[in-house]
């Protein structure tokens, strides 16, 4: 599976709340990337941009979520505005959306079972993670890098996977110090790999 860098932190009104006019931009500009791939777009500050690779699934799907915030609160600033903390509610939206999967700690792992017989899109945010396995600027949840990546061979072992996204992690403009960076570059490595071992 092809990695991609797909960040665009760098266009105006994007951070954590998105304008409807960069909202257009970033779907333009993914026209041309493909699904079926890992998507890194960024801290999780920028997570709602999944919900752009979710409107281009063809088919019924679901959704499973490794996130430590569930992503489906209402906006701080009203309705309307897509943002980091709510996407998922507006996700809940897309007609072929059948099913969404929070997994926010090992507890959840045996839902994941529970899944219907459907193609999965999968997102992470590395803030389920314990600090010891990512860095972020955001509360974190106690899941080792292990149980993560046991969980998610699980998942591409028992379902045809549509595509990626992962974000999460702390920029140096952010506090983050070079360990910080090394070891979520490391992680992501990690997980990036595994999806190159398990999904073609």
């Amino acid at each position: 599976m092809r990695r991609i860098n797909t960040d665009f932190s760098a266009l105006e009104g994007t951070n954590c709340y998105c304008s409807a006019q960069s909202a257009q931009h970033i779907r333009r500009a993914i026209t041309a990337l493909p699904l079926h791939a890992v998507h890194e777009i960024g801290t999780g500050d920028y997570h709602y941009q999944t919900l752009f690779w979710l409107e281009r699934i063809e088919e019924p799907f679901a959704l499973v979520l490794f996130d430590h915030h569930p992503d489906d609160q209402a906006g701080a600033f009203g309705e309307g505005l897509l943002s980091c903390g709510g996407w998922v509610a507006e996700a809940r939206c897309l007609p072929l959306l059948r099913s969404d999967l929070w997994v926010h700690s090992e507890e959840d792992f045996p839902a994941l079972d529970t899944l219907p017989d459907l193609p999965v899109y999968l997102s992470v945010d590395l803030d389920v993670l314990s600090p010891a396995y990512a860095r972020t600027d955001w509360d974190q949840g106690e899941m080792s890098l292990d149980a993560l990546m046991a969980a998610l061979r699980r998942l591409t072992l028992s379902r045809r996977i549509l595509g990626v996204d992962l974000c999460g992690g702390i920029t140096p403009e952010k506090g983050a110090s070079p360990d910080d960076l090394a070891l979520n570059a490391g992680t992501g490595e990690a997980l990036c790999g595994l999806f190159r071992e398990q999904l073609i």
